[in-house]
């Protein structure tokens, strides 16, 4: 790429795509595009082909994708399977028709199966049944991963994917219904220091950035100790506070986390560097050319909550509710390939959840 090439970021606002675009303009890229939700909706194919049309990116990064923690993927299963393939076939296409130079698709590593060996390597992909919770979600992004491929077979496209473990980060999805489990744990536990230190003000702040289920901080005390506690951040008492917090599962699963900006690192390294030849070994049969991105390290749900629970310092109790579904107990990915091709990460998770308390108390 040069530095003035044009290149299209689907999705810039999120987690990933703010990352992207923020890491793109460090390293002089200048001809970047996006647009919002509102500007441009992906699922209509028409709309992206007319975009497509007038804007002639020579990149694209499709990080635009409908995406939730096990409670959103396991209640929305329909929106999860339908708004993702259709987002993806729609942009996927589009570069195809209009001679996009090169392609990056962003999936999860929950394309891999639920007892896939650990670490996971690209060539599990479909070897068992997957997680159920995400099953749609991970059916989708499995056919984004085909759907480069099989491009680039018959078109000769130049179209990767790349599947990045359990991301956080700056603009990360702090909804208490919906995020993922490490930043739904730093709010958490930051409303939970609010309560104990009796700090209504900084806790009536985060309600009003960030509200739960029509609660803001101009609600009254009871509706949003109400509404605190349905999603499991309890007020014990009012003389000497306590407050618990409520984690699902046992806290026995482990999990990888890489910091948003690395996984930007990652993927302008690959559009930089890495073409769809490079990503396979030329077997008479293609596929697993999808590459990991991933630390290659572990952390169990519970050692996770003590760190954040220490950084943002939180006194209160952390309560497992065993009652409630664990997941899969272990997805740790092989970021061999990754490294072959040049790339390590630096930002190892106790740096991260530091990183990403200041930025999210600082916003």
């Amino acid at each position: 790429m040069k530095k003035n090439s044009k290149i299209y970021i689907a999705g810039h606002k999120g987690l990933v795509g703010s990352a992207l675009w923020k890491t793109l303009q460090n390293k002089g890229y200048n001809n970047l595009v996006g647009k919002s939700k509102s500007e441009l909706d992906l699922m209509n194919a028409q709309a992206v082909n007319q975009f497509f049309e007038e804007e002639q990116p020579e990149y694209v990064i499709l990080a635009a994708a409908k995406v939730g923690g096990i409670v959103a993927n396991n209640t929305y299963r329909g929106e999860f399977i339908y708004e993702n393939l259709m987002i993806q076939n729609n942009v996927i296409h589009a570069a195809y028709m209009h001679a996009v130079k090169k392609l990056l698709f962003l999936g999860s590593t929950c394309i891999y199966p639920k007892v896939a060996p650990q670490p996971m390597k690209e060539d599990c992909l479909l070897t068992s049944p997957l997680e159920y919770t995400n099953e749609p979600y991970a059916i989708a992004k499995i056919a984004g991963i085909k759907m480069c491929e099989s491009y680039n077979l018959q078109y000769g496209t130049n179209f990767i994917s790349v599947m990045p473990t359990n991301l956080y980060g700056p603009n990360d999805n702090f909804d208490l219904e919906k995020s993922h489990v490490l930043p739904a744990l730093v709010r958490k536990n930051h409303l939970g220091k609010c309560l104990e230190s009796n700090d209504w003000v900084e806790l009536r702040k985060d309600l009003d950035r960030n509200p739960i289920e029509g609660i803001n901080g101009t609600n009254s005390k009871d509706e949003i100790l109400g509404i605190l506690d349905k999603y499991g951040i309890r007020f014990k008492g009012s003389g000497d506070p306590q407050v618990s917090i409520e984690i699902w599962g046992s806290g026995k699963p482990m999990r990888e986390f890489l910091w948003s900006e690395e996984l930007a690192d990652a993927c302008v390294y690959v559009m930089e560097k890495v073409d769809f030849k490079d990503a396979h070994a030329g077997e008479k049969e293609v596929r697993n050319t999808h590459i990991n991105i991933g630390t290659g390290k572990e952390v169990s749900i519970k050692e996770l909550a003590e760190t954040i629970k220490r950084k943002v310092g939180f006194k209160g109790e952390l309560f497992y509710n065993t009652d409630k579904p664990d997941g899969t107990l272990r997805k740790l990915t092989d970021p061999s390939k990754i490294h072959d091709l040049g790339w390590h990460h630096q930002i190892d998770i106790e740096e991260g959840i530091e990183k990403m308390y200041g930025w999210y108390i600082g916003q």
